[in-house]
C-alpha cells in the first residue's frame, strides 16, 4: 500500500471515524486506483492486486469460493483469522509476513510457537473492521467464508477497494460446487500448493505435502474393523462429525469406520439414541478451551443412556485439538494422533 494512502488510513482511524471505516476511507480508495493506474496496471484488475510484480514471481489468479484472487507481487503484510490459516503460513515458514492474527481455536504445535508469539494478536473472534485496517494489510486470509463480513473484518469486495486481497480456506467455501464433497487430503494439498503459489513459496509446499505423506504412510490401522463417533460437541444434542468433512478424512485415514458416514454433511447433529443403537467402539472426543474433552466424558458418563455405550464403558476415548479439527496443515497430526491413541488402548 502506497505511503500517501497509508497515512490517510491512519489519519482516518485516529479521527474515530469507525465503525463506518469504509466510508471514511473513501478517498484511498481513489488513491489505490490512481497509484495502479500510474504503474501500468491493468484498470479491469481491482486496486488489491493492481501491484507492481516481484523480481521472479509470476502473477497468479485463482478462483477463491467464487471470488476471483490475483495476486501481482507476494503479499507482504498479512492478516490471518482462524487457527487453519495462521498455521498454514507458518507451516510454509512466512511468519514473517503475519502482521496480525485472529480466533485462535487453540495453542499452535510446539514447532510453531517461537514464530507465533511474535505475531501481535488483534483479536480472540473476528477482528472488526477498525483494528483490522489500523495493521495496514495488503492481504487477509480467513479460515470461514462468515469472518468476511460488514459486521466482522469486512466484506472482500470492500476490502479489495481499499487494496487489501482476500483468501478464503477453499475446504470451508459453501458455495455450489466450491465445497469438497468429500473433503480429501488432495484436497488440502492443493490448498498447501495455492496459498505457497500466492507467496511465491512453491518450493516449500511440495516438501511440507512430501513430509505429511510420509507421516500418512506410516500410520497402522486398527487390527479389526473398529466404529467410531466423532463428538464434536453438545449436550442435549450432540453435534457429530458426519460423511464428507474433516472428520470422516480423517478417521478414515485412521483406519476407521465413521458410525455416522451415510450423512452427507460436514458435520451434524443427531440423537443420542442413534450414537446407542451404533454403539461405537470407540469415542473421538474434539477438546476445545470452551467445550473440553473432560466435560464431555462427564456428559456421556452422566447419562443413563450413554453411560451403557461400550465405549464409555470401557473408557475407549481418544482426543483431537479443536485447532486440527478443520481443514489444514494439522490434519495430518490429527491422524497420526489417533491413530497412536487408539493403539495405546489395544495394547499394540
Amino acid at each position: 500500500m502506497p505511503t500517501a494512502p497509508r497515512a490517510r488510513l491512519r489519519a482516518a482511524l485516529r479521527r474515530g471515524r469507525t465503525p463506518a471505516v469504509l466510508v471514511a476511507v473513501t478517498g484511498l480508495v481513489l488513491g489505490l486506483s490512481a497509484c495502479a493506474s500510474d504503474a501500468g496496471a491493468d484498470p479491469d484488475v481491482p486496486a488489491a492486486t493492481a501491484t507492481r510484480t516481484a523480481p521472479g514471481f509470476s502473477p497468479v489468479t485463482v478462483d477463491n469460493c467464487g471470488t476471483t484472487v490475483t495476486v501481482d507481487t507476494p503479499p507482504q503484510r498479512v492478516v490471518t483469522i482462524k487457527s487453519t490459516a495462521t498455521e498454514m503460513l507458518l507451516a510454509l515458514g512466512l511468519g514473517d509476513q503475519v502482521v496480525g492474527t485472529a480466533f485462535a481455536d487453540g495453542p499452535v504445535p510446539d514447532a510453531y510457537a517461537d514464530a507465533y508469539d511474535a505475531i501481535p494478536v488483534v483479536s480472540d473472534k473476528v477482528p472488526g473492521q477498525e483494528a483490522l485496517l489500523g495493521l495496514e494489510p495488503d492481504f487477509v486470509y480467513a479460515g470461514w467464508e462468515s469472518n468476511f463480513s460488514a459486521d466482522g473484518a469486512g466484506e472482500r469486495a470492500a476490502l479489495a477497494g481499499l487494496g487489501i486481497g482476500t483468501y478464503v480456506s477453499p475446504a470451508a467455501c459453501k458455495e455450489e460446487g466450491y465445497q469438497p464433497d468429500p473433503l480429501t487430503f488432495d484436497v488440502v494439498d492443493d490448498e498447501i500448493r495455492e496459498v505457497a503459489s500466492l507467496f511465491g513459496v512453491t518450493d516449500r509446499a511440495e516438501e511440507l505435502i512430501a513430509a505429511q505423506h510420509d507421516a500418512l504412510d506410516a500410520v497402522e490401522p486398527p487390527a479389526e474393523p473398529t466404529t467410531a463417533l466423532w463428538y464434536s460437541s453438545g449436550s442435549d444434542t450432540p453435534y457429530v462429525g458426519a460423511g464428507i468433512g474433516a472428520p470422516q478424512m480423517i478417521l478414515d485415514a485412521a483406519g476407521l469406520t465413521n458410525i455416522f458416514a451415510d450423512v452427507h454433511d460436514t458435520w451434524t447433529s443427531v440423537g443420542w439414541e442413534q450414537v446407542v443403537a451404533a454403539d461405537p467402539d470407540v469415542i473421538v472426543l474434539v477438546d476445545a478451551s470452551w467445550n473440553t474433552a473432560d466435560s464431555k466424558i462427564a456428559l456421556l458418563e452422566a447419562n443413563p443412556a450413554t453411560a451403557r455405550l461400550t465405549a464409555v464403558q470401557e473408557q475407549r476415548y481418544v482426543t483431537v485439538p479443536f485447532a486440527a479439527t478443520e481443514a489444514g496443515v494439522r490434519n495430518v497430526e490429527a491422524v497420526v494422533s489417533v491413530a497412536d491413541q487408539l493403539a495405546a488402548l489395544d495394547g499394540r
